[in-house]
């Protein structure tokens, strides 16, 4: 899987490059070159070209995010974040993500390498699935105009021309749920979906990232920063109703546990985890599918694996609404990929396109 990847490894601790090093040769990636600050990373991404760099977020001369500005500007290269275990660092690995990193994994605390040997067959995973990502159609720029929506098997086309005429009057259904499942190369995407939707729509949002406890809640609240929506992190027990939107906190699935007059309440858990990841995309979905009697509808976004294939199953048989984000503008093609395998994806589309393309599943057009 990993034969031909070739990394450069940048960190200020030489213990941890040799560390980091080690895990992804013996995984079958080439190191061709270690830094130990951003500017000896930019300079070894030019002098080297690799397929991704590994970077760490705190590091003197040059700092993870400048490097990544300047990678992205001078050789665009996949970059993956790796970063510490803290709030400030979570500020700065999403500040990372804005510049252009395609994602990031959290180093260990504690006895560093008998973690870090733990983690090791995720962190190659991890490092091969950000190589394989063409960095000049995923920096969050994707844009489209309506109308070039693509049939998923047992799907229709979307047209979306006659909506906002003179001759239609358009009206949303009531109480609709939406569910957005994503996993590597996500961030950057579920922010944009989000920041595309009217409040007028009055969801209720349940967003699945796969991502570490103590990054979550920053996520959230970007989230709330950037679109109309209320958004939190959740919590067990939490409700929400119209206008609001929950993100599953991270190593904690987020079950549907209940709904009535247009709320629903959640639940969190450590049940063990479901392919191989917690949150899970198909414990949210499946518990929704089960619980929710109004409009309902799942999003899958970039991401590896097959997490929320089965989701999109279980919403599609509940009379839901299914969308993908297509492989032109996915980071990494696995997740949608396999939920359009299930023949269960209604539609298809780029990532500039999924904002219309959910509220064309809850208009009405009274004409």
């Amino acid at each position: 899987m990993a034969d031909g990847v070739r990394a450069v490894v940048a960190d200020d601790s030489h213990f941890m490059r040799s560390v980091i090093s080690d895990i992804l040769s013996d995984g079958g990636i080439d190191v061709v070159a270690q830094a130990r600050d951003g500017e000896e990373a930019v300079s070894a991404v030019i002098e080297h070209e690799p397929d991704v760099v590994t970077m760490d977020v705190e590091m003197p001369v040059m700092n993870g995010i400048e490097a990544t500005e300047r990678i992205m500007a001078e050789c665009p290269t996949p970059v993956l974040m790796l970063s510490a275990h803290t709030d400030e660092n979570a500020d700065v690995t999403f500040e990372a993500l804005d510049k252009g990193a395609v994602d990031f994994f959290t180093k260990p605390g504690g006895e560093v390498s008998m973690e870090m040997s733990r983690l090791k067959d995720q962190l190659v995973e991890i490092v091969v699935s950000v190589a394989a990502v063409d960095v000049g159609t995923t920096k969050g720029s994707t844009t489209s105009s309506g109308g070039t929506a693509s049939t998923a098997a047992g799907g229709s086309t979307t047209d979306r021309t006659g909506a906002g005429t003179a001759a239609s009057q358009t009206t949303y259904v009531a109480n609709p749920t939406l569910v957005i499942g994503s996993s590597t190369g996500g961030p950057k995407m579920v922010e944009q979906v989000m920041e595309g939707l009217p409040i007028e729509a009055d969801l209720r949002v349940l967003i699945i990232q796969h991502m570490p406890e103590g990054f979550t809640g920053r996520f959230a609240e970007r989230i709330n920063t950037r679109s109309e929506y209320e958004v939190r992190e959740a919590t067990d027990g939490a409700r929400i109703g119209g206008g609001e939107g929950l993100v599953a906190a991270g190593d904690q699935h987020m079950v549907v546990k209940n709904y009535r007059n247009g709320r629903l309440r959640t639940k969190l858990t450590q049940d063990a985890p479901v392919n191989s990841v917690r949150p899970a995309v198909d414990v949210t979905m499946r518990t929704a599918a089960e619980t929710i009697d109004d409009p309902l509808v799942g999003l899958i976004l970039t991401g590896m694996g097959e997490d929320g294939a089965d989701g999109i199953r279980r919403i599609k048989q509940a009379g839901g609404e299914t969308i993908a984000q297509d492989e032109a503008t996915s980071a990494v093609y696995g997740m949608p990929k396999r939920a359009v395998e299930t023949g269960c994806v209604d539609t298809v589309l780029p990532i500039g396109d999924i904002a219309d393309g959910i509220i064309d599943t809850i208009t009405t057009e009274v004409t």
